[in-house]
């Protein structure tokens, strides 16, 4: 499996390893919708000359109340659609701690907004969730 160069994660479109033909294209076509999400959401924007990303989230969130609505729903969007494609309860729970964690600290003006760009929960939820299917996989 080729990783992308950004981070560990696999390339967006390249199928997680599986060896169970019933982990099917629609999974994998809906493991791709929500990378695309996860990816729109914190890493869709490079500054140029760097090698930071950032997404509609980080924007987002920069708008007291709304962007920080925006962004918790979005992530609860996200992690609702895992949830349904059978993932371990634990790893459900932690996808949720990763969400709560950036919408509480999200909240705080200012130094809310600077974690709203660093800490990506939905791209580390997204790793979560490749890593829950690759190892349902394995079973």
């Amino acid at each position: 499996m080729r990783l992308s160069k950004t981070n560990s994660r696999p390339l967006q479109g390249e199928a997680i390893e599986n060896s169970d033909p019933k982990h099917s294209s629609e999974t994998q076509q809906e493991l791709d919708r929500l990378d695309r999400l996860a990816t729109l959401l914190d890493a869709a924007f490079r500054v140029p000359g760097t090698r930071w990303r950032f997404g509609l989230d980080g924007l987002i969130g920069l708008i007291p109340g709304v962007g920080d609505a925006f962004g918790g729903i979005t992530s609860l969007y996200l992690i609702s659609r895992a949830w349904r494609l059978k993932i371990p309860f634990t790893t459900f729970i932690r996808m949720l701690i990763n969400a709560a964690l950036e919408f509480v600290i999200g909240s705080i003006p200012l130094i809310g907004d600077l974690f709203d760009f660093w800490y990506k929960a939905n791209l580390r939820n997204i790793k979560l969730l490749q890593q829950a299917l690759k190892d349902k996989n394995r079973v």
